[in-house]
């Protein structure tokens, strides 16, 4: 008796113990999912709803044993509301235009990537990407993505974001910009424009990846306020201070061994 192939079967991994990305000192493990396919945009649709992000072509989501730091969060658009600060940056950047384009990478692009990386997180990893690096940081997406380049007056690159297309909103999966161009804020800048694109497609939500509490680089996102992040209960309100908030997603005491 032939067995037939087993249609749209799905697997997950879990990857070796290695060092956090977020907080120094600690490990941590993942849950891996290939999207792979002639579904895997819709894959990549429910595994985003169920708190993975995207790399490339896997969807993953932390699972170490020990620590919760990482919560997964999006904002609800249609709710959202500016504070004065993020007022000030909406005003000081409308002088600048918003291409959306193919997810094609370009030497103009790397150029401002590269800068950003040097002087933002030059200990880090992605600082010692090379162009081709950047390539497949940017072409290598099985779903429908599309890069934001934000320009100024004299149509010189500033800013760029590197977004996926979901059913519900978009997903900023990478965005960077030229340091020299501090004052503008334009980190803040670029989400505040997500949020008037999804609503102008009336879309519900903008993904923002992961909020880390105690991490400087990811404890910005729970400026923008209705926040929600992904539990064990599903998606829920953040309050950044609360009690519960605090208990939900604390940092672990898995040590990476010295």
């Amino acid at each position: 008796m032939k067995h037939k192939a087993l249609r749209d079967a799905r697997f997950f991994f879990t990857t070796a113990p290695m060092p956090c990305p977020y907080l120094p000192g600690l490990v941590e493990r993942r849950l891996v999912t290939e999207l792979a396919g002639r579904d895997a945009a819709a894959y990549h649709d429910a595994q985003s709803r169920a708190g993975f992000r995207r790399s490339h072509g896997i969807a993953y989501v932390p699972i170490c044993p020990d620590c919760s730091a990482c919560a997964t969060v999006r904002i609800v658009a249609a709710e959202a509301t500016r504070t004065r600060s993020q007022k000030r940056v909406w005003t000081l950047n409308q002088d600048l235009t918003v291409a959306e384009v193919p997810p094609h990478a370009t030497g103009e692009q790397y150029a401002v990537f590269a800068e950003y990386q040097r002087s933002r997180h030059g200990d880090g990893d992605m600082a010692r990407m090379d162009a081709y690096d950047y390539q497949a940081l940017v072409e290598d997406t099985p779903v429908r993505s599309s890069i934001l380049e934000f320009r100024d007056g004299n149509g010189r690159l500033v800013a760029a974001c590197v977004i996926d297309h979901l059913s519900d909103g978009p997903s900023a999966v990478y965005s960077f910009f030229d340091p020299a161009q501090s004052q503008r804020s334009l980190g803040t800048y670029m989400i505040l424009w997500l949020i008037e694109y999804a609503n102008a497609g009336d879309l519900p939500y903008v993904y923002l990846g992961f909020w880390v509490a105690d991490s400087r680089k990811m404890s910005y996102k729970s400026r923008f306020r209705p926040i929600e992040a992904f539990t064990p209960e599903g998606w829920q309100s953040l309050d950044p201070d609360s009690p519960e908030t605090k208990r939900l997603f604390a940092p672990g005491a898995a040590r990476i061994d010295r």
